[in-house]
């Protein structure tokens, strides 16, 4: 059984179920992405008690409402055995636990299975993030001035690095969200926030170069900001396959991603300014937990130059 392949032999979705997707993305209004996300955890649940029943393409809303916690532990352990991390089958049981939320309160369903089930610890992986140096490396091209291709691609690289955005956020963007005068960016993320970023003096330069070249490409009806060569909205595997393209001839880590610049705005930010609040601020977190990851990056920093610089740093005793 495999959680993630959720078109291949897909069981029936009850009702219930089905109605939930519609609630998180009417009501919620989730992103695409975000709803994708719960969909193939979602269908991941129906797949485990598809398992349990004999005739396994039809799931009801009782089989989903007769759960109980040893039910779902169950499951959690079979996924786990499986190959599934433990940071993803924490993100599956959240989506799970917010199905039955949702069921207590619109369907009158008492309790919720998933409360009292914990997920095994995985080892905990900071991201990667960039150096100051090695952001200066892959920013550092210059696009003729009818190279709209590249000039695109830097203007996407730049605002990344510049402001922090996630992927989904810097694809979502119009013209207008851009605030030359005051140097600024609208961002919409999650949960349909809205938030003011600030935008450096590169990212506008490399904007201003982009703009005029846009209308090359653009076709009625589109208003993105960033546009594929048929004039459409970008595709967000677009943007990550040209940063990979430039990481690679820049002579950087092949790892590089979209995000690894989100995380290196941010790990720069808070080693220049120390200010975990306008950090967490900038990146749209909810929580604070989320951004001080960045701090843990920040003592990574701290260290390798300690034990590059310091004469009793890591020093083996000489021996006999």
């Amino acid at each position: 059984m495999n959680p993630l392949h959720d078109e291949q032999d897909l069981p029936v979705l009850p009702s219930q179920l089905g109605e939930y997707l519609t609630y998180l993305s009417s009501t919620r209004s989730l992103s695409v992405q975000t709803q994708h996300h719960y969909r193939r955890d979602l269908i991941a649940l129906v797949r485990c008690i598809a398992t349990q029943h004999e005739n396994g393409n039809q799931i009801s809303d009782t089989s989903l409402t007769r759960l109980h916690s040893h039910d779902i532990r169950h499951f959690i352990a079979r996924l786990h055995s499986s190959g599934l991390s433990g940071r993803s089958l924490a993100r599956m049981l959240s989506a799970w636990r917010g199905f039955y939320r949702y069921l207590i309160r619109h369907h009158h369903h008492t309790g919720n299975p998933c409360l009292d089930v914990r997920v095994p610890k995985s080892p905990h992986k900071l991201p990667h993030a960039l150096s100051p140096d090695e952001a200066a490396q892959l920013l550092t091209f210059n696009p003729s001035s009818d190279d709209v291709l590249v000039t695109r691609d830097l203007a996407i690289f730049e605002l990344f690095y510049s402001s922090g955005l996630r992927l989904t956020e810097l694809t979502q963007l119009q013209p207008t969200d851009i605030d030359f005068t005051e140097g600024t960016v609208r961002v919409t993320g999650k949960g349909n926030k809205t938030r003011i970023v600030p935008v450096g003096e590169l990212a506008l330069r490399a904007l201003q170069a982009w703009l005029p070249l846009r209308s090359a490409w653009l076709i009625p009806g589109e208003t993105a900001l960033f546009l594929s060569q048929r004039g459409r909205r970008i595709h967000p595997r677009t943007i990550a396959y040209r940063l990979h393209q430039r990481a690679q001839l820049q002579n950087l880590d092949s790892q590089v991603h979209p995000h690894t610049l989100r995380h290196s705005f941010a790990s720069h930010l808070l080693q220049s300014s120390g200010d975990l609040r306008a950090v967490q601020e900038m990146l749209g977190h909810s929580s604070i937990r989320s951004t001080q990851v960045y701090t843990h990056l920040d003592f990574q920093h701290l260290a390798k130059i300690y034990d590059q610089a310091h004469p009793r740093a890591r020093k083996k005793p000489k021996t006999d």
